[in-house]
């Protein structure tokens, strides 16, 4: 009798553990969940917690609610202008309605993934179809995804329950052939504008030479007015200084003169002087008198 109560008392405690390990379930904080009847949806977006579940008939399928990344493959677009780029992008996505999201893909995160990437991908094409290259090359890429992340998350939230958090661009390229005219324009157009500048450069020069010229022309023109004007107050006073001092004595202002004029003369042996000896040029040499030792 003790054994067969003990039996059924192990056998009791296993079956309420089992019953209890069955009918309990904890939903993480990363995760939502949906609870199943032979297959079918009886309760939606369950909240993180414990929660009970009828044993056998009932099932629980838990989704990761975390943002997940969905890295593309590089893909070939035609720009407006119908050039070729190639565009290498991410998307990051994350689960909002379990339900929605479980009919569609029946929880799976590849399938999702398998899904959302041609989806992305033809959103890329129209956004880069109706843009020209200039276009796309010149505007920042967080700002030439913003259209093309409103349509996808729209489009995403309504089919797979599922909302798009960022599409971002990691690289743009061009075939060899596109990148080659490419780089051929930009060099046409950056030597336009480099002639542009020396052209306006050379303008400038110009007006600054001239300008340049015009002033110096002016400030000889007042030099030499200037040292006219000094030269002939300097001419006055050294005339009234002369004057003044051959007023003074004028035989010894004569006879000065007449030493200077004996120095200039007769500065070189080979100086050669023809005049006639009763010039006035002789006049203070024959007034000298020889001295008592010649």
């Amino acid at each position: 009798m003790i054994n067969n109560r003990s039996l059924l008392i192990v056998g009791g405690l296993a079956a309420v553990a089992w019953l209890a390990s069955n009918s309990l379930y904890v939903v993480d904080e990363t995760e939502r969940a949906v609870k199943l009847r032979f297959g079918e949806i009886i309760e939606e977006n369950i909240q993180p917690g414990l929660h009970v579940k009828v044993p056998i008939t009932q099932t629980i399928r838990k989704f990761d609610t975390r943002l997940l990344t969905l890295d593309t493959d590089p893909s070939r677009y035609l720009t407006l202008e119908q050039k070729a780029v190639i565009v290498d992008s991410y998307i990051m996505w994350q689960v909002v309605n379990p339900t929605q999201y479980y009919e569609a893909t029946a929880g799976d995160e590849l399938m999702a993934s398998r899904l959302i990437q041609p989806r992305v991908d033809e959103s890329l094409r129209n956004e880069f179809g109706r843009l020209n290259l200039q276009e796309i090359i010149a505007e920042r890429r967080e700002d030439l995804m913003i259209g093309p992340m409103e349509e996808l998350d729209a489009l995403l939230r309504g089919e797979l329950g599922v909302a798009v958090r960022d599409i971002r661009v990691k690289r743009i390229d061009l075939p060899e052939d596109v990148s080659s005219a490419v780089y051929d324009r930009m060099r046409s157009e950056r030597e336009r504008e480099a002639r542009e500048w020396r052209a306006q450069g050379l303008e400038e020069a110009e007006r600054i030479r001239a300008n340049a010229d015009r002033r110096r022309q002016v400030l000889l023109a007042q030099a030499d007015e200037r040292s006219e004007t000094l030269r002939g107050e300097g001419d006055s006073e050294a005339a009234g200084i002369f004057s003044d001092a051959y007023s003074k004595d004028e035989e010894f202002f004569s006879f000065w003169r007449s030493l200077n004029a004996y120095r200039d003369s007769f500065a070189n042996d080979d100086n050669m002087l023809v005049l006639d000896p009763s010039s006035d040029f002789f006049r203070y040499l024959k007034s000298a008198s020889p001295s008592s030792d010649e």
